[in-house]
C-alpha cells in the first residue's frame, strides 16, 4: 500500500479517536460480534456511526464485516425507526436493500443461465424482446446486449419520470417493459460509456422470465436465497411468515403519515412492477448477506451449498474487455465507474466489486483478501434526506486497516 494512503488512514485514526462525547449521547445498542477483531477498528467503527447518527442523516445501522467464511464483526446502531415510535434497531433487522437487489438477485439470477447456455453475453435484447430497439444515430445502428445491460452501458435512461401518474392511468408491468423497449432514450453508443440505470434491470428482469417462464422472485428464491438456505431474504416479505423475533426496518413516510414497511421503497419496483422487479424489491439482513458474500468470495459455493461455478463468478466479477475502459464496471457489480466511491482511498480497484443501494445499503467485497464490508441503513427513513457517501467510504478506510496493517 502507497505511503500515500498508509497515512491517509493513520491520520483517520488520530481524528476519529479524537472525537468525545458522540458514543455517550446515545445509548449503545446489543454489542453483537465484536470480539474478533481489535478494539481500535470497534472504537473507529462505532464512533463513525453514531456520529452520522447524532447528525440525523440516518436514525440507525447494522455491520457486519466477512473474513474468509467467518462473521468477525457484527453490530447494531441507533433506531429501527423514528416513526410512529422510536424503536431500537437490532442485528436481525430486515432492511429494503433497493439497487442492492440489482447484484444479489438478479445479476445471479442472469449468470445462472448464462452458465447453463441459455443466454449469452453477446446476446442482443431484440432476440428476447422483440420490440426493443437499438441505439441509432444518422446512418450508425447498434442494438443493445446482456452485457450492456449488466455493465450500464447501454445508454437507457436512468429511470421513468412521472412513475405514480403512469400508475394513475393503470400502466403495468408489461406496459412499463414496453415504454423501456420502444420509447426510452437511447443516449450513446453502447459499451462507451456508464450511466447508471434502473432499467437496464427491469429489461434483464423481463428476459429471465420469459427464458424460465417464472417470476424473476420465484426463480431467485428457488435458485439462490433457498439454495444457499437463507432464512430471512426474499421479496414481499410481508406475505411470508417470519418469527415474532424479526422485525422489518420502515422507510418512507408516505401522505397517510405513515411509513413504508415490508414493500418496496423504489417507485417503480412497488407501484409499476407490483414488487417484483428486476431494479429493487428485495429484502434481507446482515446474517444472510454475510452468507451470500463468502459464497461468492468462495467461488459460487459456500457449506456445500453451490450457486454459480467458480469461473462463472472470476466472469461476473471483472470488467469486460470488450467496454471502453471509462465504464468502469463488471457484470452487475461496480468496479471502478464514478459509484465506487464507497471502496474508500486503501481498498485496491480491480480487485474489489461493490454495490449501493438507495435506501442506504452497501456491499464492499475484496476478491483477494476475501472480506466483505455489509452496511445496512435506512436513510430514507422517515424523510428521504442525507447523503451517505462520507459513511460508506470512511467505514472501507477503517475495515482497510483490519485487512492491509496488522
Amino acid at each position: 500500500m502507497n505511503e500515500w494512503c498508509r497515512g491517509w488512514v493513520l491520520g483517520l485514526l488520530f481524528i476519529v479517536c479524537s472525537c468525545k462525547g458522540v458514543s455517550g449521547e446515545i445509548v449503545d445498542n446489543n454489542q453483537g460480534v465484536v470480539n474478533q477483531i481489535d478494539s481500535t477498528i470497534v472504537y473507529q467503527i462505532d464512533t463513525l456511526v453514531y456520529s452520522t447518527i447524532s447528525h440525523g442523516i440516518i436514525p440507525g445501522a447494522v455491520i457486519s464485516i466477512v473474513q474468509d467464511s467467518t462473521v468477525v464483526f457484527t453490530k447494531s446502531y441507533g433506531n429501527r425507526s423514528l416513526v410512529p415510535e422510536p424503536t431500537m434497531m437490532t442485528e436481525n433487522t430486515i432492511f429494503d436493500l433497493a439497487s442492492l437487489s440489482k447484484c444479489i438477485a438478479t445479476t445471479l439470477a442472469v449468470m445462472q443461465l448464462i452458465e447453463k447456455k441459455k443466454l449469452a453475453l453477446d446476446d442482443k435484447v431484440n432476440q428476447y424482446i422483440p420490440e426493443f430497439k437499438p441505439w441509432v444515430k444518422g446512418d450508425s445502428i447498434q442494438d443493445i446486449t446482456i452485457q450492456d445491460l449488466l455493465t450500464h452501458s447501454s445508454g437507457l435512461d436512468s429511470y421513468i419520470r412521472n412513475v405514480k401518474s403512469l400508475y394513475r392511468m393503470g400502466c403495468d408491468s408489461d406496459s412499463l417493459m414496453h415504454i423501456i423497449a420502444t420509447k426510452s432514450h437511447r443516449n450513446f453508443r453502447p459499451g462507451t460509456k456508464f450511466s447508471y440505470s434502473c432499467l437496464n434491470f427491469i429489461t434483464l428482469q423481463n428476459i429471465v422470465q420469459r427464458l424460465t417462464g417464472e417470476r424473476l422472485c420465484d426463480y431467485v428464491q428457488k435458485n439462490i436465497f433457498d439454495t444457499l438456505g437463507l432464512t430471512h431474504t426474499c421479496y414481499f416479505p410481508n406475505d411470508v411468515e417470519v418469527p415474532d423475533s424479526l422485525e422489518i426496518a420502515p422507510t418512507e413516510v408516505q401522505p397517510d403519515s405513515m411509513p413504508l414497511i415490508g414493500r418496496t421503497h423504489d417507485p417503480l419496483a412497488r407501484l409499476l412492477n407490483g414488487g417484483n422487479s428486476g431494479n429493487a424489491g428485495v429484502f434481507s439482513d446482515v446474517s444472510d448477506l454475510s452468507v451470500l458474500c463468502m459464497a461468492i468470495m468462495n467461488g459460487g459455493e459456500i457449506n456445500g451449498r453451490r450457486i454459480l461455478k467458480k469461473e462463472t463468478v472470476e466472469l461476473m466479477t471483472r470488467i469486460p474487455e470488450s467496454n471502453a475502459p471509462t465504464v468502469g464496471r463488471a457484470l452487475g457489480w461496480d468496479v471502478s465507474s464514478s459509484h465506487a466511491f464507497i471502496l474508500g482511498d486503501c481498498f485496491p480497484l480491480h480487485k474489489c466489486i461493490c454495490h449501493t443501494g438507495y435506501t442506504g445499503t452497501s456491499i464492499v467485497m475484496d476478491l483477494d483478501a476475501h472480506v466483505a464490508v455489509i452496511l445496512l441503513t435506512n436513510r430514507v427513513h422517515p424523510k428521504d434526506k442525507g447523503s451517505l457517501k462520507f459513511l460508506r467510504s470512511e467505514l472501507s478506510n477503517i475495515v482497510s486497516q483490519m485487512v492491509y496493517f496488522k
